[in-house]
């Protein structure tokens, strides 16, 4: 492709919106104190400033001084407990709202990727997330291609997101966001965990990002004396106030004028740190008075290149510079996380194959443990074990994996979600599109394996209606797990999984007939859906008119010939089928309902 048409895409990346300065004023945050119910702590004590695009600034102080809630506030990710003003050009907004949010993308200190997608690929898919069909595929892989170039990334085109170094996660974080191009852009400590080199390297890439016309704000601990002078802006926050605003090269200046001489050669972002940590005397209430001051402030920076001019093509014909891109449909983005979600499944080998090979283990197993019970009248009651078992293990292998499920991907999800990739209704629909159907074709291996070899009877019709109970069973408990999983923590999820199953064992209706039990017990098992998935497997195989048992010859008396007895038994003789499948398919819903429940509450309480 010639050179000229590489550049004419390559103008797509470039600011397409106006620039846009943040400004704050008194702002303040309490939180509650631990173990106290009245009790609250000041984190941030009515602080103002103002970051400006075109720069990069950056946030410093201690640890604990309040960084992270700041940024948190300007992002919106956080703004319970804040009072103040914050505002865009002069005009108040609400930073949690999704209009705010647009303006800008929040890059987290953890790099939340997906190991087994390389680096092309992720790029790819929050192109179409976000993108779209604004651009056409090809126009989109040049677009990826020339983002992870300007990066220093285009060598890590087909390298898997796991087998990054941190410089190159935290790249490909800062990536992944420019391909909208917002006009703001935060992040959260972006050289934690990177050695001098790397965080040098990265310090300078976000600093060219700040000249192309972005506001780019970001947090920062330590950083060395060549790091600090590389910012535009500083913003030093000690025990909740603002001790400093101001260019890094006035920092010295600043202090002398307090009578605070910063020593030859010593780092002034280090002495800063020293100083309101109170090594050389308490100077703070000065500091927090003289940083009110404007004049420390860098000149204003220039705004003349911010939007290049459109250039000619070869033909003679002129290309916009920016590109407007609406954002895709919802409906869109939903394959777009479909196709995601199965290339995910496929690579990952242990969720899929081999589950299913452990299925189809399982159900031969226990179809050799209960073999060829299915068709003999004296074995009834042990059948009758056998669909317990078959309820059970579908629960078990869908709940407890569905635990840890959502908790090793929350952490991408809110990252994702937050940004505005998609809304967590279209994730989550896409996800059960796609992770139900496959725990639907583990079921089908088993079922069929231990169906076979336990002699049920094989008609097409009882086998149907034998599956679909599996099935419901599976939706019911997968569902279950996530609830769980999304509620608690993976270590106190399995212990209730656990305590959930072995009640649901008990309730079922087979180790204790329903009309032995307690009356309030009898009246609990009604919100036991292994009960009535239980009850439904034998009504499949005992009900409908079933002819008469076989028994073995050498027995005299053989209660259980006649399949009615059984039911009797068993307490299912007023039992329905379809009323069974109703329930079960209510349960479905609601479970569906509350597993979404939990997790849009776990991904709103940006913990």
């Amino acid at each position: 492709m010639p050179s000229i048409q590489r550049q004419r895409i390559l103008l797509l990346p470039l600011p397409r919106n106006p620039a846009i300065n943040i400004s704050f004023k008194d702002v303040r945050v309490e939180v509650p104190v631990p173990n106290s119910k009245k009790e609250k702590k000041s984190v941030l004590k009515s602080i103002s400033g103002n970051f400006k695009s075109g720069e990069l600034s950056a946030i410093m102080g201690p640890s604990g001084a309040g960084k992270s809630t700041l940024l948190n506030i300007l992002t919106g990710f956080q703004v319970q407990g804040m009072s103040g003003e914050i505002q865009m050009d002069g005009v108040a907004v609400s930073p949690g709202k999704s209009s705010t949010r647009s303006l800008s993308c929040y890059i987290m200190q953890e790099d939340h990727l997906n190991p087994l997608f390389t680096t092309q690929e992720i790029m790819m898919v929050a192109a179409n997330l976000k993108v779209g069909s604004s651009l056409s595929p090809k126009a989109k892989k040049l677009l990826v291609e020339d983002i992870l170039d300007s990066l220093g990334m285009g060598t890590t085109l087909y390298t898997k997101c796991g087998q990054l170094s941190g410089g190159q996660k935290k790249r490909l974080c800062i990536a992944l966001e420019l391909i909208d191009n917002p006009p703001i852009m935060y992040l959260d400590e972006p050289t934690t965990g990177l050695d001098s080199s790397s965080a040098t390297q990265l310090v300078r890439l976000l600093r060219n990002l700040a000249n192309g016309g972005r506001n780019i704000v970001c947090t920062i601990h330590q950083p060395s004396a060549y790091i600090f002078e590389l910012f535009d802006h500083v913003y030093m926050i000690a025990s909740g106030q603002c001790v400093y605003q101001g260019s890094p090269l006035n920092l010295v200046p600043f202090l002398q004028t307090m009578g605070i001489p910063c020593p030859q050669y010593h780092n002034p972002a280090d002495f800063m740190l020293d100083v309101v940590s109170g090594e050389f005397g308490q100077f703070n209430d000065q500091l927090v008075i003289a940083a009110k001051d404007p004049s420390w402030r860098a000149p204003e920076p220039k705004q003349d290149a911010v939007v290049p001019k459109p250039k000619e093509s070869v033909g003679g014909n002129t290309q916009k510079a920016c590109v407007i891109i609406q954002a895709p449909s919802e409906f869109s983005r939903f394959f777009v996380l479909f196709k995601k979600n199965l290339v995910y499944l496929h690579r990952d080998w242990t969720f899929v194959y081999l589950k299913a090979f452990l299925h189809l283990l399982v159900g031969i197993v226990v179809g050799l443990i209960f073999q060829n019970v299915g068709h003999d009248g004296d074995k009834a009651h042990t059948n009758i074990t056998y669909f317990l078992c078959v309820a059970v293990y579908h629960s078990f292998t869908s709940l407890m994996p569905a635990v840890l499920k959502f908790p090793s991907e929350i952490n991408i999800l809110k990252k994702e979600q937050f940004n505005n990739w998609y809304k967590l209704r279209t994730y989550y629909i896409a996800f059960i599109f796609t992770n139900i159907p496959v725990q639907m074709a583990f079921s089908f291996i088993f079922v069929t394996t231990s169906y076979y070899l336990t002699n049920q009877l094989f008609e097409v019709t009882r086998f149907i209606k034998f599956s679909l109970i599996c099935q419901l069973t599976i939706v019911i408990s997968e569902c279950t797990g996530l609830s769980i999983g999304t509620a608690e923590n993976p270590v106190n999820g399995i212990f209730w999984g656990s305590i959930i199953m072995a009640l649901q064992i008990v309730l079922g209706g087979v180790l204790a007939v329903l009309s032995h039990m307690p009356l309030p017990l009898y009246y609990v098992s009604f919100l036991n859906y292994i009960r009535y998935s239980t009850q439904a497997l034998a009504i499949t195989m005992y009900g409908g008119d079933r002819e008469i048992l076989p028994c073995p010859k050498e027995e005299f008396y053989c209660h259980f010939r006649y399949p009615e007895k059984i039911l009797d038994e068993m307490g299912m003789t007023d039992v329905s089928y379809w009323g069974d499948v109703s329930i079960l398919s209510i349960f479905s819903v609601i479970f569906i309902c509350n597993a979404y429940y939990f997790l849009h509450k776990k991904v709103k309480s940006r913990v």
